[in-house]
């Protein structure tokens, strides 16, 4: 029905696939997201781990932490994106590499993986966190492609806030 509905709006669909065994979700409890949001999460994708992630003085988790690829997480260098990370990896069997940038904000960023393009990653441009952008062009695997946020920025918005996930099923 999603895909339905965005393709009448003429708008551009890419459907993410995964093939890891592994899938999990973390859920950074804040202000904005509470233990129930976390239920539900669970219970729409009851194939995957669900783990909660305390966040204070944040939004979001996603404010100084998202996947960068399959198993990188970008991650702030803050204190508080520390202890989140530190969390996350005492919650998961799982273990991710990191990326750490010098800007909490910068570490909000979509990875993609695209037929004939592979790893796609948008981020926010160096004219916003020049530091961060030079972490980012260390990732020689990946087509970068800066994202400016200084709209969004002014209404706590990030990058990852024009992104729309779907459990989509094969039969469907």
């Amino acid at each position: 029905a999603m895909k339905a509905a965005l393709t009448e709006l003429g708008l551009n669909i890419v459907e993410m696939t995964e093939k890891a065994s592994d899938l999990e979700f973390f859920v950074g409890l804040s202000k904005r997201t509470n233990q129930r949001g976390a239920e539900i999460l669970a219970d729409a994708f009851k194939d995957y781990a669900v783990s909660t992630v305390p966040i204070q003085d944040r939004l979001h988790l996603k404010s100084f932490c998202s996947m960068a690829g399959p198993d990188l997480i970008a991650i702030g260098s803050s204190e508080a994106a520390q202890k989140a990370l530190k969390i996350m990896q005492q919650m998961s069997d799982h273990k991710y590499d990191k990326l750490t940038l010098p800007d909490d904000l910068a570490a909000n960023c979509v990875y993609m993986n695209l037929p004939g393009k592979g790893d796609v990653l948008l981020h926010c441009t160096p004219e916003e966190f020049p530091e961060s952008a030079k972490v980012f062009e260390k990732l020689k695997d990946h087509m970068l492609i800066p994202v400016s946020n200084q709209e969004k920025v002014k209404v706590d918005g990030a990058l990852t806030c024009c992104s729309v996930l779907i459990n989509k099923k094969k039969n469907i």
